[in-house]
């Protein structure tokens, strides 16, 4: 198992680690990010679509549950599926299309999708103690 750790306490730290990450990555493309509310999820995705180009204006996607984002590698798409409450509702908006896609998908609160996830795939883990904040992610194979 592959993992990665990133200290991501400041934020002008973020368009490093995104770098790292996307680095780590290689050609994954699927990005599962699990922590707790206020943890940092949604600034650090706003970061990698910047890293990857986009300069498109930026929102959390809690109400829309999907925001697609235009970049130099393709459409970018990022999931809040906090809202979400069964399956059936990931196959109403269409989710495993966006997924199959071969598109970029930052999925926040994947808790209910990580069975549809392609393999391999990023799990993401960001832990948040005082001052620090600390991003731990993992290849799914």
């Amino acid at each position: 198992m592959r993992s990665i750790e990133i200290d991501i306490s400041n934020e002008s730290s973020l368009p490093e680690a995104c770098k790292k990450l996307l680095a780590f990555s290689g050609a994954i493309k699927v990005f599962a990010f699990d922590a707790p509310m206020g943890a940092g999820k949604t600034t650090f995705i706003k970061q990698l679509c910047k890293s990857l180009g986009s300069n498109d204006s930026f929102s959390s996607p809690t109400y829309s549950i999907v925001n697609e984002y235009n970049s130099p590698h393709g459409k970018l798409y990022h999931f809040d599926m906090y809202r979400i409450k069964n399956a059936d509702e990931l196959y109403d908006i269409g989710f495993e299309e966006y997924i199959d896609s071969h598109n970029y998908c930052f999925i926040e609160w994947p808790q209910l999708d990580l069975n549809l996830l392609p393999k391999p795939y990023m799990m993401i883990i960001i832990k948040a103690n005082e001052n620090n904040r600390y991003l731990r992610a993992q290849i799914i194979e």
